[in-house]
């Protein structure tokens, strides 16, 4: 347990000290933001609104500067204290965690950071879909200083904070399909490419939000795809993820065949990767040690197709904090697979394609939005 929070975290053990926001805030000047990063913590539980806080504060480029006890409240203070973000709890009186990241998403516009402890299916099915409403990321909620697992919780939380802190966002507006997503059929040619391998972080569920809703019901390739996100979201991201495309979405297994148009995430703790038996591709499931933190790891699956696939495999690095990825993409190019990434513009966090893209391992740049199109001119080719 770091010392520092716990010294805060005994100084600030009462309710009145973190209940009322404060009112003598940092100053903006010439239209900046000061490097101070102003949060504004939305927990109902006293308790775990004062350990955010002494978490928070420990860190010297960071202040909270109010907490609301529930999402009505966290609208409010938004308006009233302009933070430059915002944590989110899910299942709170009055108004939930969607509701108000609705709401803000739709009036004054900020960074939004869910911090849910993923009790049951229902609380996942509305922290989805606050993402889905324009919160930046989703993020285990601490369990306490004594808990084994607080470090890497508190470790990962002040990543999140501090890549979300800068993200500029905007009010959000839905796209409408395109009549291209009922193509029933995508013809392959002799030269068709076998799979397609993703790898994202911060901002993946919303990239993949996009890609996988913008496929067409035909798409012939199996996807397999990493998202780094905390131990229990990852069925409720299959599960909403489901309601956003029309093709197949499912947990991967170890053994699977890979079926066409169908999509494999990743199990917590558990590498994802390809292998081929009796010519077929089916998924490998592995517990090797984590790959730079990494369990599963895009550095894993990249490598994987390089060797069972080859030329045809495609490869992708979207949105994500850090450099994973990057050195199995650049294994995938040099086996003769097309390898691409995702643009900066129409990223969350421009870490993991930056690195693929310093290693040279990246064929093309791709924006989100042409990525659906992209993959089916590849499946055509």
């Amino acid at each position: 347990m770091p010392t520092r929070i716990a010294a805060a975290f005994e100084f600030t053990n009462t309710t009145s000290d973190i209940a009322t926001p404060n009112r003598e805030l940092e100053k903006n000047t010439g239209g900046h933001r000061s490097t101070m990063i102003r949060i504004l913590i939305t927990e109902d539980s006293d308790v775990v609104a004062m350990l955010l806080k002494a978490i928070f504060e420990a860190e010297p480029d960071m202040r909270v500067i109010g907490r609301a006890a529930n999402g009505r409240e966290a609208v409010t203070l938004c308006h009233e204290l302009k933070p430059d973000l915002v944590t989110m709890d899910i299942r709170m009186p009055v108004m939930d965690g969607f509701d108000a990241t609705r709401m803000i998403m739709s009036t004054e516009p900020l960074p939004i950071v869910v911090v849910s402890s993923s009790v049951d299916d229902e609380e996942l099915r509305i922290t989805f879909r606050a993402i889905d409403e324009g919160a930046l990321a989703v993020i285990e909620k601490p369990r306490g200083l004594h808990h084994p697992d607080f470090e890497k919780i508190r470790r990962d939380l002040m990543e999140t904070v501090r890549a979300m802190a800068e993200v500029k966002v905007v009010r959000r507006r839905r796209a409408r399909p395109s009549p291209e997503i009922f193509e029933t059929r995508v013809a392959r040619g002799s030269t068709a490419f076998e799979v397609v391998g993703i790898a994202c972080s911060t901002g993946g569920p919303q990239a993949l939000s996009a890609i996988l809703g913008g496929m067409p019901v035909g798409f012939p390739l199996p996807i397999l795809v990493v998202q780094h996100i905390s131990p229990g979201f990852i069925g409720g991201l299959v599960s909403w993820l489901r309601g956003q495309t029309l093709l197949d979405v499912c947990l991967a297994e170890h053994g699977q065949p890979l079926r066409p148009g169908t999509i494999y995430l990743g199990p917590d703790d558990h590498h994802l990767e390809v292998e081929r038996e009796s010519g077929k591709l089916c998924v490998s499931l592995s517990d090797a040690p984590p790959v730079e933190r990494f369990r599963p790891s895009g550095n894993v699956l990249f490598r994987s197709l390089a060797r069972a696939c080859g030329r045809a495999a495609i490869g992708g690095v979207l949105t994500g904090m850090g450099s994973d990825g990057a050195v199995g993409l650049g294994a995938l190019c040099a086996a003769g697979g097309h390898t691409f990434v995702q643009d900066e513009d129409s990223a969350v966090v421009y870490g993991m394609p930056s690195a693929a893209l310093a290693l040279k391992a990246a064929d093309q740049i791709v924006p989100l939005a042409r990525i659906p199109a992209h993959l089916v001119e590849l499946a055509r080719s």
